[in-house]
């Protein structure tokens, strides 16, 4: 009796390994809800390096209902984004040492704040705001055209200077930023 229980038993366990591995490749196949995505420009040689998780809107309200405009937002999803510079650079008005750091945002309806963060490598969800390194005011757009997909652009305006972009649902907000002199003076030499 207990050598046919046994072999119940492991038949029953062989069975249940099979079924699960059989759903693994159902689970493999299913699409990434936040993808990772990057953007990245250069400036008189120097490298400017985005990389971000971009959400979509799936139907939900975004901006005032996902991303509150009561409190920060990790700019993205997952992972915090992260935010790489081979120049010192002014964003808005503020300078911003080559370095890494993370993105945050404060939203609103009708100006939202960049945070440069120099704590780096956390989950999105970890924000530490005694190491801000400075935070920049941005101006806001309404677009005609909802954008499903949550995405940073980088657009070069000129040899030393460009705009950060952040779009998604009818928003784009957006900041200039350009190379400190002092990159700009060794890369015109």
């Amino acid at each position: 009796m207990n050598v046919s229980r046994s072999m119940a038993v492991l038949r029953t366990t062989i069975l249940a390994a099979l079924l699960l591995a059989c759903e693994f490749p159902t689970i493999a196949q299913q699409p990434i809800l936040s993808p990772r995505d990057s953007v990245q420009m250069r400036l008189n040689g120097k490298r400017i390096f985005i990389d971000y998780g971009r959400p979509s809107m799936r139907g939900r309200v975004i901006m005032g209902g996902l991303v509150p405009y009561t409190r920060w937002w990790r700019t993205g999803a997952n992972e915090a984004t992260s935010f790489k510079t081979d120049a010192d650079l002014f964003i808005g008005d503020s300078l911003v040492p080559k370095g890494e750091y993370t993105l945050y945002t404060f939203p609103s309806a009708k100006q939202w704040k960049l945070v440069v963060n120099r704590q780096t490598g956390q989950w999105g969800t970890i924000y530490t705001p005694e190491l801000d390194l400075v935070r920049v005011g941005m101006y806001t757009r309404k677009l005609r055209k909802a954008v499903e997909k949550f995405t940073i652009r980088l657009e070069k305006t000129g040899k030393t200077t460009g705009i950060l972009h952040l779009i998604w649902e009818k928003t784009d907000v957006w900041v200039p930023f350009r190379l400190a002199p002092n990159d700009v003076t060794k890369a015109q030499r």
